[in-house]
């Protein structure tokens, strides 16, 4: 299992998401936490099983996602040699290649 390392941007991501849910339905942050944690268990042990869908649309070749369980949620992350790296954190409604973009993290 590789560990998983995030980049400041997701931090920013969960607060928002938090605060979100702090307003809507604050009795599943916990549940909502859980399932992002899970998640990155998950691409630690299996990196290979995320979806490259967006690294062909957005030409960053490694780049993967895997769907937060029972969260419209997708951590966008890519594998490196030692780690594996968390770029972002977004809901999936959003628009992704904009929101990509916009945090791309310098490298």
């Amino acid at each position: 299992m590789k560990s998983v390392v995030r980049r400041a941007k997701v931090d920013d991501d969960l607060r928002q998401a938090v605060t979100y849910y702090r307003e809507k339905a604050p009795d599943v942050i916990g549940k909502f936490l859980d399932s992002v944690e899970e998640a990155f268990a998950h691409i630690g042990k299996h990196p290979g099983m995320g979806s490259a869908r967006y690294a062909h649309e957005l030409d960053l070749p490694g780049l993967q996602f895997w769907v937060c369980h029972r969260f419209p949620y997708l951590v966008f992350y890519v594998e490196r040699s030692d780690v594996i790296e968390v770029w972002r954190v977004l809901h999936a409604s959003r628009d992704i290649p904009q929101s990509l973009q916009a945090g791309m993290p310098s490298s």
